[in-house]
């Protein structure tokens, strides 16, 4: 009899476990991601894990609330920039890129429900979402993060987190700005548009070369890459030599110390760009907006850019820009003072 009764329970978990598998097979759903992989998708995602950068950016800026964490701490600087609630989220370091420093027992520890990756899209990185995704369990999902695609990556990631109405509003104000950049450069002649060399860190000899995702928004304002001439890849170290014979019109960096460097160093006094000073320096408070990371931060990149490289050709308002930009993007509102700081020795006038 008690045998009966067991096997009639064993029968009664057994029933119940296949319902609930089926259950969970029925709330899943399938979602494409841009490399054409099928993954299965929990019905309902509350946490998020950037694999990289760029991810970090456009999760923020859509869904921040269902961000698990940064891929790095921020400097006291940074985080003014950043919302009070997500400020002091935990660190788990990236899976992607330069430097990648999370591992498989930090992605476990941050319990998401999905890994996303934001950028370039190809064979080595699909691998590598296939490999995390059969080790961890996780869901890991790549999406297409170059320059042009930005409108459609936000409304992608509206649909995987069903964040449809607020991603709307982001890829709106994004197709937008890249409107009118573009308005702005077909009116701009094929010789009046800049020869620009990248320079990257304290000494700016680390650039990027053709096909660079780093580069994108360069070519989107109409402007020459001049590192072209070292060939195609990625970043890449380049030598003082190269840049003197490239002798750009303009320089471009991110660094403050590059940018004083530069337009004092003997070395570099002979290129076109430090004579005329042309050397300018994107903001870049709480992410880059030329670059660093490569992602939807340099939708108000442009706006700078443009006002840099095309003096009185841009009709914006680039205060005004950026306080939209800061609310709807990475929700803060921005004191007169932040907006100072931000501003600050960058190159075009506001």
């Amino acid at each position: 009899m008690k045998r009966r009764h067991f096997l009639l329970s064993l029968a009664t978990m057994a029933t119940a476990l296949n319902g609930f598998a089926t259950l969970a097979m029925a709330e899943e759903r399938i979602f494409t991601d841009a490399a054409g992989r099928k993954v299965a998708l929990p019905a309902k995602i509350t946490r998020v894990m950037a694999a990289g950068p760029p991810a970090s950016v456009l999760l923020y800026s859509v869904a921040p609330e269902k961000l698990v964490g940064w891929v790095r701490e921020f400097k006291d600087s940074e985080k003014d920039f950043i919302a009070a609630p997500y400020r002091d989220l935990p660190v788990h370091g990236r899976l992607t890129g330069k430097g990648n420093t999370a591992n498989l027992e930090a992605v476990l520890a941050m319990k998401p429900d999905v890994i996303l990756d934001v950028g370039t899209v190809d064979a080595t990185y699909a691998s590598l979402a296939d490999k995390v995704q059969e080790q961890t369990g996780i869901p890991y999902v790549l999406i297409d993060g170059t320059f042009a695609n930005s409108p459609q990556s936000l409304r992608q990631i509206g649909e995987l987190l069903d964040e449809k109405e607020r991603a709307e509003k982001l890829a709106a104000y994004t197709e937008a700005a890249m409107q009118r950049l573009d308005k702005v450069v077909a009116g701009i002649a094929s010789d009046q548009r800049p020869r620009v060399y990248y320079g990257r860190g304290p000494e700016g000899l680390e650039t990027g070369l053709a096909g660079s995702i780093n580069m994108e928004v360069l070519g989107a304002v109409g402007a020459t890459n001049v590192a072209e001439a070292a060939g195609k890849g990625g970043l890449a170290n380049v030598s003082l030599e190269q840049v003197l014979s490239w002798n750009p019109d303009v320089i471009l960096t991110l660094d403050q110390t590059f940018q004083k460097s530069v337009l004092s160093d003997p070395s570099w006094a002979n290129i076109k760009a430090v004579k005329d000073g042309r050397v300018f320096r994107a903001p870049s408070l709480p992410f880059g907006w030329f670059d660093a990371p490569p992602g939807i931060n340099r939708a108000i990149g442009v706006a700078w850019l443009t006002s840099a490289l095309y003096p009185g050709k841009s009709e914006i308002d680039l205060k005004a820009e950026t306080r939209d930009f800061y609310k709807l993007f990475y929700h803060v509102d921005l004191s007169d003072e932040q907006l100072g700081k931000l501003l600050a020795d960058t190159g075009p006038k506001s």
